[in-house]
């Protein structure tokens, strides 16, 4: 991808993919005292996103379960710096850091050298409220920084509100099923990766991520950190609160929504679309995708569904694979080019 001669790019840290768990480090820099759930995803997706990074980053956390759990009166969990940013604003916390950082390094109020920013999000603040500010940011190619949504899909902080990221037909608190209308959510999950991926030709990495794959995912973090410029990472993070499960279980839950097709991971560097992991092999005809029941049924938030529920969800998730795979980037590819696009 040609760079424009009027976008200045710093240097970013050299961060190679980990070619094994044995090769991870063993130091922490997301350690203990947080006060989230027991069997919390997010919390793992966490302690790994800062453990890929390295000691130089600096991480900024908007308003979410992620904040609340992780800051207790006078301390917090993070060994790196870490700064709360509001609700929404996840965006504009990684564009501002990152500016700040140059500023002060080109006034040499600072050593110049590579520090990694990361923004995170939740849903709620990404999918929802903060993806204006998400979007805008990627506009900004000389600006290096890292925005991570981990997608719990609900208002989790809040007592499991109904978010853009949540499933059909799944029980929140605002959207109980009842005797006179059994599936009060009717609306498919918002592809916020796809969308940012197709929509944003400044942002040179998006990618999805489960930490269920965690080797995968801290790779796909390192790269994202590496390639220079704004970028994306979209986590799904099984939440035992709000899908209703029992917490021992997290780890299945997030590989079966990989397994299953529900949750596709994939990377798009440069405009150039990679299947991952399960994903890929799935795709190649070499792993026989799972039935979505195996998943809904683990949770109690799918526990009012019918057989025709459970059918529709997986007629639904079929139709992406036969047409689409990912709604927003694919279909695109596909009527142009008239032929199913390459795995790879």
């Amino acid at each position: 991808m040609a760079i424009s001669p009027f976008v200045e790019i710093d240097a970013t840290q050299k961060l190679d993919p980990f070619k094994g768990v044995k090769k991870i480090p063993l130091e922490e820099y997301f350690t203990s005292g947080h006060r989230t759930c027991q069997g919390c995803e997010s919390a793992l997706v966490m302690k790994m996103m800062v453990k890929a990074a390295g000691p130089r980053t600096i991480v900024l956390g908007s308003t979410g379960c992620m904040y609340v759990a992780n800051t207790t009166y006078y301390s917090t969990s993070w060994v790196v710096p870490w700064m709360h940013t509001q609700l929404g604003s996840s965006g504009s916390a990684g564009l501002g850091a990152a500016a700040a950082l140059k500023a002060q390094m080109r006034k040499g109020k600072m050593k110049k050298e590579p520090i990694n920013v990361i923004a995170f999000c939740g849903d709620g603040g990404g999918a929802d409220m903060g993806l204006g500010a998400i979007s805008a940011s990627l506009t900004h190619p000389d600006y290096n920084f890292l925005i991570l949504l981990y997608d719990n899909e609900s208002y989790a902080n809040t007592d499991i509100q109904l978010s853009g990221s949540t499933p059909y037909g799944a029980h929140t608190t605002f959207s109980p099923p009842g005797k006179m209308k059994r599936i009060m959510h009717h609306r498919w999950k918002k592809n916020t990766a796809g969308m940012l991926a197709a929509g944003h030709p400044e942002c040179k990495y998006v990618a999805t991520v489960c930490m269920s794959y965690g080797l995968l995912g801290m790779n796909c973090i390192r790269k994202a950190l590496e390639i220079g410029g704004p970028t994306f990472v979209h986590s799904l993070d099984p939440c035992p609160k709000g899908w209703d499960y029992d917490p021992y279980i997290s780890h299945e839950l997030g590989e079966l929504a990989v397994t299953t097709g529900i949750w596709p991971l994939y990377e798009v560097e440069n405009h150039t679309l990679r299947l991952l992991g399960k994903t890929k092999e799935i795709a190649e005809g070499r792993y026989v995708r799972q039935p979505v029941r195996d998943y809904l049924m683990k949770q109690g938030r799918f526990a009012h569904f019918t057989k025709d529920d459970i059918d529709y969800f997986q007629s639904k998730v079929d139709e992406m694979w036969q047409k689409w795979l990912i709604p927003g980037v694919i279909p695109m590819m596909k009527d142009v080019e008239g032929d199913k696009p390459p795995a790879e």
